[in-house]
């Protein structure tokens, strides 16, 4: 699986170019930059060193929609509690979750947050999983390029192993089922339902291959017998 590392309104440059030495150093390459210009800053590639070619190739986006757009499994990480949300998976639980996911989804991307006030409600609303480091102190903090790299170390393997490349496809399974699913509401009448939606929207993004397929199979089965 390709991962692309997508920083969303990044405001120091320093700590844009200490996530891209992270990543370089740990065998990442695609850094996508939402809604900010201060990897442009003399800042970034000082702090670099030696991953100059990181910021040289830095893509840049209005939204964060925008930088997901060719991307087929979102990993966002958060600090905060949110009643609405739930972590599903540390650092260390993402590399088997991500591994699974590396044998029929080709692209992911790990996605993080402003410096002072992470990613709003619905920003983490378009990742598949939600992630965050575990910490002790009573006011829990990474800056943005220790982040990074926490993240870089732990999912190296994912990209230094080599796995075996699978075919292309255009479509992406898992948001053709939250599609679905949410349809199926809409169909019985309970859209509004906010929390059955919420669940769905966050247990799909755990959902295997065969679950998905399963899934999959059994909607088409009630959309087929369902009178229009």
């Amino acid at each position: 699986m390709h991962l692309a590392v997508v920083l969303v309104s990044p405001a120091r440059a320093e700590n844009i170019g200490a996530a891209a030495r992270a990543m370089k150093t740990m065998g990442f390459t695609d850094l996508r930059i939402v809604d900010s210009v201060a990897h442009l800053e003399e800042g970034a590639r000082r702090v670099a060193h030696g991953a100059g070619d990181v910021l040289d190739n830095i893509t840049t986006y209005t939204t964060l929609a925008d930088a997901l757009a060719d991307v087929q499994f979102t990993v966002a990480t958060t600090a905060r509690s949110r009643a609405k949300f739930h972590y599903y998976a540390t650092p260390e639980e993402l590399v088997p979750l991500l591994r699974e996911k590396s044998e029929w989804l080709q692209t992911g991307a790990l996605v993080f947050g402003r410096e002072d006030s992470g990613l709003t409600n619905d920003e983490l609303a378009l990742a598949d999983i939600l992630t965050g480091v575990p910490m002790v102190a009573d006011y829990p903090s990474l800056n943005l390029g220790q982040a990074v790299m926490v993240y870089c170390y732990q999912l190296a393997t994912l990209i230094q192993n080599g796995a075996e490349p699978i075919a292309a496809r255009d479509d992406n399974p898992l948001h053709a089922l939250r599609m679905r699913a949410h349809a199926l509401l809409d169909q019985l009448g309970v859209a509004d339902d906010i929390k059955m939606a919420d669940w769905l929207d966050q247990r799909i993004g755990v959902l295997g291959q065969r679950d998905t397929a399963m899934l999959h199979r059994l909607l088409h089965d009630i959309e087929k017998n369902s009178p229009t």
